[in-house]
């Protein structure tokens, strides 16, 4: 099991815009690289020790898997932060998998996100509060969420852990949709393609994959004990209302958290957040009021076996 010690340090992570929401539906989201890269100095300045970050077209803040996307923020965000950077495989549900790894393969990140299964990804409930779009693409890509699947299928994820892991030294965010991605997760341990400790995030919430009923969590923990024992760190975050929720949870339980506006757009009910450090702020403050200690960038690198700062590509 994971350490439910009193002075253990968690780890916050950051993820300031993703793909699921569009500009139309929070004027706080950041899309240009100027407001990407200063809501990611923003939440590590309060406290998160990891920053996921996706790409998106300049122009009308759509979803972008480019490299050149990517560069247009990654160097701003090095030089402001000793956060840790983790880039996104997993893009979009539209992007192809050579276009979702293009960023990662590109900057050899210390961490990048990977998704452990396929599922139905389906967000086409949040274009239902926006009264007016503001860009031709945001309103048929939300709503033909319904008929989309995130593919990773056993060849894709083995070609990430291979040309990104292997080929880097890149460790991975694993994200965990359902509890049979825990049992891929061990299949792809057991052939000796990743090493431990390994980061395995739950989450909880997304229509398609574990509902947002605490109760999964904690069968969440019971197999993750039982699959991999000591070798692992149990992140975990909540969809939409449910962020603080299952964030609070799974610090309680003795792991770590993520927040921020690819997971909710609000503060509290119904209440826009403001910023990403606004999110991070209100879960360091949970994490103080517990008794426990927010760990830092070098804590975190610590903590995930990760290979520096010193050795990425941009």
């Amino acid at each position: 099991m994971f350490d439910q010690g009193r002075n253990r340090k968690v780890i916050i992570t950051c993820a300031p815009t993703g793909s699921i929401h569009t500009p139309s539906m929070s004027p706080n989201l950041p899309v240009t690289p100027d407001q990407i890269a200063e809501a990611a100095i923003g939440a590590a300045e309060a406290g998160a020790s990891i920053l996921h970050l996706h790409a998106r077209n300049p122009v009308d803040g759509s979803p972008s898997p480019t490299a050149e996307d990517f560069m247009r923020f990654l160097p701003r965000i090095k030089q402001s932060t000793d956060a840790v950077i983790n880039i996104s495989t997993g893009g979009s549900a539209s992007m192809s998998l050579d276009q979702r790894i293009e960023g990662a393969k590109a900057v050899k990140p210390e961490l990048a996100s990977l998704n452990m299964g396929p599922l139905i990804f389906d967000f086409s409930g949040a274009g239902g509060r926006v009264k007016e779009w503001r860009h031709p693409w945001e309103e048929p890509y939300v709503t033909s969420s319904r008929g989309r699947i995130m593919y990773n299928d056993n060849v894709f994820i083995e070609r990430i852990m291979t040309e990104i892991g292997l080929e880097f030294g890149t460790k991975f965010e694993f994200e965990c949709y359902d509890i049979s991605h825990l049992y891929t997760l061990a299949h792809f341990a057991e052939k000796k393609l990743i090493e431990p400790p390994f980061m395995i995030q739950g989450v909880y919430g997304i229509l398609g994959g574990m509902g947002p009923d605490v109760r999964n969590l904690a069968h969440m923990v019971t197999v993750a004990d039982s699959l991999f024992g000591k070798d692992y760190h149990l992140s975990s975050f909540g969809a939409g209302k449910h962020q603080l929720t299952f964030c609070t949870q799974s610090v309680l339980l003795g792991g770590h958290c993520r927040v921020g506006m690819e997971d909710s757009l609000y503060i509290g009910p119904g209440q826009m957040a403001v910023s990403n450090a606004e999110q991070v702020s209100k879960m360091v403050r949970i994490i103080n009021e517990l008794g426990l200690e927010v760990a830092t960038p070098t804590e975190a690198r610590a903590l995930l076996g990760l290979k520096g700062g010193d050795k990425v590509g941009f």
